[in-house]
């Protein structure tokens, strides 16, 4: 993995309306391996916190527990994203 995509995946991991399943589809990791790469790459606290987060109500990260109302990963303001790379215009 390289270093761009590593942070795109912290990036998408600490993204509350990005789900676990995204990460899975983009980068092939499941949720465990997600949780022990943010283990690794964060700083204890930002770890606890991140996972405080995503345990929490407010976060979308389980498809399961999402509204039906929410139909993207993504903010429709958001420039597209294809394949992990911004597009260019």
């Amino acid at each position: 993995m390289t270093i761009q995509d590593l942070d795109r995946v912290i990036e998408m991991a600490w993204e509350d309306r990005t789900p676990f399943e995204a990460i899975l589809m983009q980068f092939g990791l499941r949720e465990s391996q997600v949780i022990d790469l943010m283990r690794k790459e964060l700083k204890r606290s930002s770890f606890n916190r991140w996972r405080k987060r995503v345990n929490s109500g407010v976060s979308q990260k389980h498809l399961h527990k999402r509204s039906d109302e929410i139909d993207r990963f993504k903010c429709s303001r958001q420039r597209n994203i294809t394949h992990n790379k911004i597009s260019k215009r």
